[in-house]
């Protein structure tokens, strides 16, 4: 039986990128609190500076970065920056994302590449810059940011998004069976519904256009608990690391009739449920 390798956090040297806000500023606290030391690299510089103090200030190694991930030079560049401080960069996080809503026939093709961009190709500029320097080493931990979006049919309210987030996961799958024979792990994060800031950016193409739920069976998730979810994860050696494992229940339900899943979503839609999940009552004071 082969004894599965397990993340290094401990002395590792982690680069995230998108780490200044939401889940990508959880997991950098995370990894440091288990003994990382953490490039925060965001497009937001002084945010992510922010984040690096916060580590520093409890105790941890960070330093923060900006970095641009629609631009090779910019992703190269904080990847050096990490490097001159740290070392080799044992554990690479694809965590940048953006999202939209609104009807397909409504979203101009401009706003479909930028998702792909933003969502999958930035992803694969760093993957491509890095990997290698892992290959060389044989060791390293790469982790892509997908979505439930991506991991099953629902999200017809922003399909250039879930289309992106599906292309994610394919890509950590395979890159799972052809990296860790050489000693290289590859996970996946994917988020359900999660209190971030990410609505706030979002634009809609369509006038009051319902934005479409993953399942109401579903928790809304803290980043704090996110961020361990995925900690524990590539701890473990998951390669697929939903934040609510309710994920897998209905995985098995569109796997058992994929039609059948797709004409219940069709019919729940149209009954006026959005699929929304339900949004837990703030706590007392």
């Amino acid at each position: 039986m082969t004894t599965q390798p397990q993340a290094p956090f401990a002395g590792a040297n982690a680069l995230v990128y998108g780490a200044a806000k939401g889940i990508g500023r959880a997991v950098a606290l995370e990894f440091a609190r288990r003994g990382a030391k953490v490039a925060v690299a965001d497009i937001d510089e002084a945010a992510a500076r922010d984040t690096a103090a916060a580590i520093v200030a409890a105790g941890g190694e960070a330093i923060g970065l900006v970095a641009n991930v629609l631009s090779d030079e910019s992703v190269r560049a904080a990847a050096e920056a990490a490097e001159s401080a740290y070392g080799a960069i044992d554990i690479l996080v694809n965590n940048v994302g953006g999202l939209l809503n609104g009807h397909p026939e409504d979203i101009p093709m401009s706003e479909w590449q930028r998702m792909m961009d933003l969502n999958y190709f930035a992803a694969v500029r760093s993957i491509s810059l890095l990997m290698p320097r892992m290959q060389a080493r044989g060791s390293g931990h790469i982790v892509n940011t997908a979505s439930f979006a991506g991991l099953y049919p629902y999200a017809a309210s922003r399909i250039p998004y879930a289309a992106a987030k599906a292309a994610v996961i394919a890509m950590t799958e395979s890159l799972a069976i052809y990296l860790q024979p050489q000693g290289i792990r590859v996970s996946c994060l994917i988020p359900g519904p999660v209190l971030t800031g990410v609505l706030d950016t979002m634009t809609s193409w369509t006038p009051d256009c319902p934005m479409r739920g993953p399942g109401s069976e579903l928790e809304i998730k803290r980043v704090d608990d996110v961020a361990i979810t995925l900690a524990n994860g590539m701890r473990d050696g998951k390669v697929l690391i939903p934040t609510d494992e309710k994920a897998w229940d209905i995985i098995r339900r569109w796997a058992a009739s994929p039609d059948a899943f797709i004409q219940a979503k069709i019919e729940q839609f149209a009954s006026g449920d959005s699929g929304l999940p339900i949004v837990p009552p703030a706590p007392r004071r």
